[in-house]
């Protein structure tokens, strides 16, 4: 996952994207979430492998991994 997952602070706001473009991990689980299967989504982003597409899902599920709070605020 480490090396098909990037974050830097100068490209897509700092939003982890698909090393070497410009796609985002989010579009990917917005696609994989809207019902879209892998192969919709590598046909819709042809340069992408299989491969990075589990990155994605892996790097979701160590996100939602870590400890969250929901706080109202104002």
């Amino acid at each position: 996952m480490e090396k098909r997952i990037t974050i830097h602070p100068d490209i897509c706001n700092g939003r982890p994207i698909i090393t070497n473009t410009r796609i985002s991990v989010q579009t990917i689980i917005e696609f994989l979430g809207a019902g879209d299967s892998i192969e919709e989504v590598l046909e819709e982003y042809p340069s992408l492998e299989r491969e990075d597409i589990y990155a994605c899902i892996q790097f979701a599920a160590k996100l939602m991994g870590n400890h969250y709070e929901v706080r109202k605020i104002a």
